[in-house]
């Protein structure tokens, strides 16, 4: 398995950089966009629709999203972190469950409830990253370190987890993650972003909200990777998909990116980072 994970990272972590430093905003918008529509048919699984009417519908509602965002956002020139910060409450109540599981299973196991909060988890996402891809010639290198940042964290939470993990973070959501895991992950990104501050050139003054912004972001994206966790476990299956060898499904890949990016978005914004508001075209 973990030969498996290495080889399909050798081969898919190249292409993300490159699209990222090399695409236009627009080009990254519409790939970015495919991506989220396969996570929108994997939620639907998790949502437990068996039919492919049904899930193909919820990929059609969450396509017509998108559009819609993009073209209000282009056209009427709105302010686009909007959605991000309203996505920002949905994930501070997933906190709460994730912590509560299963005692609070029973508030969002309907369908029609997770038909809504897998759009909030995906389509503000989405906005996140693309909104932050077209800010200014520094946006493609805050996406990269955004992604990597996250990569950083997993990886060190996942070898840290393995030599020494004994007290579990989330046992009846991740019985495989533990404390002494996340707590490699937090080392080893500040660490991380303190190098990033370096590189891309942020103000000695800065660098602490920084870090710190960068260290909220890893414990959401955690967070996210343990909500996707317990959708899972309710619907009693280990992987949202099998379109990645050894990485399971797109919603596995992406599932810490959910909560990180709106997070780290609006962090830049209020951090005082000059982040814009304005159109991301």
């Amino acid at each position: 398995m973990l030969k498996q994970r290495l080889l399909a990272a050798l081969v898919l972590i190249p292409l993300v950089v490159w699209g990222i430093l090399q695409l236009s905003t627009q080009s990254l918008a519409l790939v970015f966009a495919l991506i989220i529509l396969v996570g929108a048919w994997e939620w639907g699984g998790l949502m437990k629709l068996k039919s492919t009417g049904l899930r193909s519908l919820y990929v059609v509602v969450a396509a017509a999203g998108m559009f819609a965002i993009w073209t209000t956002v282009n056209i009427v020139n709105t302010d686009w972190l909007a959605l991000p910060v309203i996505s920002l409450f949905w994930w501070l109540l997933a906190i709460v469950w994730v912590l509560t599981y299963p005692k609070t299973s029973s508030r969002w196991s309907h369908s029609w409830v997770q038909f809504v909060i897998g759009l909030l988890i995906l389509i503000p996402a989405w906005l996140a990253v693309v909104g932050l891809h077209g800010y200014d010639t520094q946006g493609p290198y805050l996406v990269l370190y955004l992604l990597s940042l996250i990569w950083v964290a997993d990886s060190s939470a996942y070898f840290g987890g393995r030599r020494w993990g004994k007290r579990k973070l989330a046992l009846e959501v991740s019985p495989g993650k533990t404390w002494e895991g996340a707590f490699s992950a937090i080392v080893a990104s500040i660490f991380y972003a303190l190098l990033a501050a370096y590189l891309l050139n942020i103000p000695g003054n800065q660098w602490l909200v920084f870090v710190v912004l960068s260290q909220v972001t890893v414990v959401f994206s955690i967070f996210g990777d343990l909500t996707e966790s317990m959708f899972k476990r309710h619907a009693g299956i280990k992987d949202s998909g099998a379109i990645i060898p050894g990485h399971g499904g797109i919603l596995d890949r992406i599932d810490s990116v959910t909560a990180a990016a709106p997070v780290f978005v609006v962090g830049v914004w209020l951090g005082g980072f000059d982040f814009g508001s304005g159109s991301i075209s």
